[in-house]
């Protein structure tokens, strides 16, 4: 420890021999970093802070009709990429800074030296963001922040309103498409059904449940057939039963006599009122009765008569002739049911030898059917696709779903912020100072020389046997007392110079 005090006293001893070697170091690195300072250019400095308010009030009313913009990360994307070349690049357009670059070269230096100097700084609990720039020119500073904050509020209204137009284009375009599907789709569907029509099934019955229908009905109509037969047969069979019976006596009933019929037809339904009011031995009960039988016997004897004037089927029963009409229906039935059954069976033979044909055209139909469908479900899901990204589009550029609120505009800096002259001032004076003191070690260190005993003991190995003293005459005293004064005065010079540019720095400031 003592000897590396003895070395740091041996130091100081060698500075302080070179001390105007030391001081001439530190006014020159002084003055040089003084004038150094004073040429910097000054740098001005502006800044706008911008509020976005994206809690509206159209987000819920909006939710569920299309896609509702996520305006927050909409506004995050854009103040992260404001600072990308094409918008720097628009910046130095927008405030014509592109005048004074004659080269590539210049132009990509003044762009990279533009993207250094801004700065953009965001809450994301507030949204607030803060928009900075420093530069040599206060109105450039200004217009820069301007025209960034005019790209952040444009692109952000604008934020999906691009990709909205590109998808609803995309859109029209598939629509189109589909548009020449369906056509397409409906034509050949149509060309298919007149091909095919009569394999095809109608009213929504399927060719295996015609088959069955025509079966069913054939069926049907040979049972019917065979029914209209047998009582065909039956009536044949009374009819050559039945022989003609001659003389027998006519029942008064079995007589057409249309003026006693009716005549009797009045009495009974008089009878009848009567029969509801009195008994079978009232008078006018046995009054009518007895007109009835009359009535009767006159219409049996007016039927002889007409006999005996040459009826030739008097001889004949009127059930023989009634038996006979019956059995012309009968044949006339028969003859049609037969007609139905020759056409239900042509009907089910041509619908068996259309059989094997029917599966394919079937399989046919179905298969237009599920690509028409299919065709035009995506065709309507499109049509409600492009309604909702219109809708989206405009939600995603209208200034409702957001509102920006300057809190701070740009405004021209008057005061420049840097550089921070007084700390370069005294950094320059530390650095000259520091210069100095090492320029007179260095000296030391090149040109030694013995300060004590001590150091010529170490350096030689031989004993010191005594030292002779300086002895300073007057006029060398003088000298050494003005030197002193004089470096004292060179060294407060050079900080009354360190004060003066401090001085000038802070009222400038």
């Amino acid at each position: 420890m003592e000897e590396l005090i003895q070395q740091l006293l041996s130091s100081l001893k060698g500075i302080w021999k070179y001390r105007w070697h030391a001081l001439l170091v530190a006014w020159l690195v002084a003055i040089a970093g003084f004038i150094k300072v004073i040429s910097l250019p000054d740098d001005f400095q502006t800044s706008a802070r911008v509020f976005v308010d994206t809690q509206t009030i159209l987000k819920p009313l909006m939710a569920g009709m299309t896609s509702v913009p996520n305006t927050e990360q909409q506004v995050a994307i854009m103040s992260r990429t404001l600072l990308s070349r094409p918008n720097v690049e628009r910046v130095i357009r927008m405030i014509d800074l592109d005048i004074d670059t004659k080269t590539v070269r210049e132009h990509e230096a003044q762009l990279d030296d533009l993207m250094s100097r801004i700065k953009i700084t965001g809450t994301n609990a507030f949204d607030i963001y803060t928009i900075s720039y420093s530069g040599r020119q206060p109105k450039v500073v200004r217009d820069v922040v301007q025209s960034l904050l005019t790209i952040f509020v444009e692109g952000s209204f604008q934020g999906k309103k691009g990709d909205s137009q590109k998808a609803v284009q995309f859109i029209d375009e598939q629509i189109k498409n589909y548009e020449e599907k369906l056509s397409s789709a409906e034509n050949l569907l149509k060309e298919f059904k007149i091909r095919n029509n009569l394999l095809l099934p109608r009213q929504g019955i399927d060719y295996g449940s015609q088959l069955l229908i025509a079966s069913d009905s054939l069926n049907n109509a040979k049972l019917e057939l065979l029914e209209a037969e047998q009582a065909r047969k039956a009536i044949h069979s009374q009819i050559e039963g039945d022989e003609p019976v001659l003389d027998l006596e006519p029942s008064a009933s079995a007589i057409s006599n249309p003026e006693l019929d009716e005549r009797i037809a009045a009495i009974n339904k008089n009878l009848d009122s009567l029969a509801l009011q009195y008994t079978e031995l009232h008078p006018d009960i046995i009054a009518s009765r007895r007109l009835v039988t009359q009535l009767e016997e006159r219409k049996v004897e007016e039927s002889k008569l007409r006999a005996a004037a040459g009826d030739p089927g008097k001889n004949y029963s009127p059930m023989l002739q009634q038996m006979k009409v019956a059995l012309t229906e009968a044949d006339a039935k028969v003859a049609a049911i037969k007609a139905r059954v020759q056409e239900f069976n042509a009907r089910n033979e041509r619908l068996l030898a259309q059989s094997n044909a029917v599966p394919e055209v079937e399989s046919q139909l179905a298969q237009l059917n599920r690509d028409y469908i299919i065709n035009k479900d995506n065709y309507e899901k499109l049509i409600g696709r492009r309604e909702a990204a219109k809708l989206s589009g405009e939600l995603s550029s209208t200034t409702d779903m957001m509102a920006f609120k300057i809190i701070d505009p740009p405004t021209v800096p008057f005061s420049p912020m840097g550089p921070n002259r007084p700390l370069l001032f005294s950094a320059a004076l530390g650095a000259a100072l520091g210069a100095g003191v090492a320029a007179a070690l260095l000296i030391s260190q090149i040109r030694p020389t013995f300060l004590s005993p001590a150091e010529l003991r170490d350096a030689t190995g031989l004993s010191v046997l005594g030292t002779v003293s300086m002895n300073w005459t007057t006029l060398q005293q003088v000298r050494r007392q003005r030197a002193r004064y004089g470096f004292g005065a060179c060294l407060g010079g050079l900080f009354l110079l360190y004060g003066g540019v401090m001085a000038a720095a802070l009222f400038k400031f």
